[in-house]
């Protein structure tokens, strides 16, 4: 059933023009096509995709929306920072980034927002020795 599915995210954006320009221009994807209300599809490889649904200012909401696994985080945080990403970094009592990386478990990651204040996260996997 869905488990053999190709999926699209839907994000809420205010200005789809703005959000547009960051997911090709920062973040890389590759714009497929806008629908007739206004959504812009972009790839996300591996047969999914992005939607990004024109939405009221608000609609965003405050935990992560979508999350890009990648192979080495250090180099991807340093790549997107050359692009002008700022990453988040917190200091909690029980949650706190270094470098703007947070460990958790089996996996480390670290988290930004789009221009209309989703936010995104990459992760990276660590290995049965790490």
């Amino acid at each position: 059933m869905l488990t053999a599915t190709k999926t699209t995210t839907m994000l809420p954006v205010e200005d789809s023009e703005r959000a547009g320009r960051f997911y090709a221009d920062m973040l890389g994807l590759k714009p497929i096509t806008t629908a007739p209300d206004g959504t812009r599809i972009f790839s996300l490889g591996q047969g999914d995709a992005l939607g990004l649904m024109p939405a009221e200012k608000g609609a965003q909401t405050a935990h992560t929306v979508l999350s890009f696994e990648v192979p080495n985080l250090e180099d991807e945080i340093r790549e997107l920072e050359d692009k002008g990403v700022q990453f988040d970094d917190y200091d909690l009592p029980d949650f706190k980034t270094v470098n703007h990386i947070a460990v958790m478990g089996t996996e480390r990651a670290a988290w930004f927002h789009d221009t209309e204040g989703n936010i995104l996260c990459l992760h990276e996997l660590l290995g049965d020795d790490a």
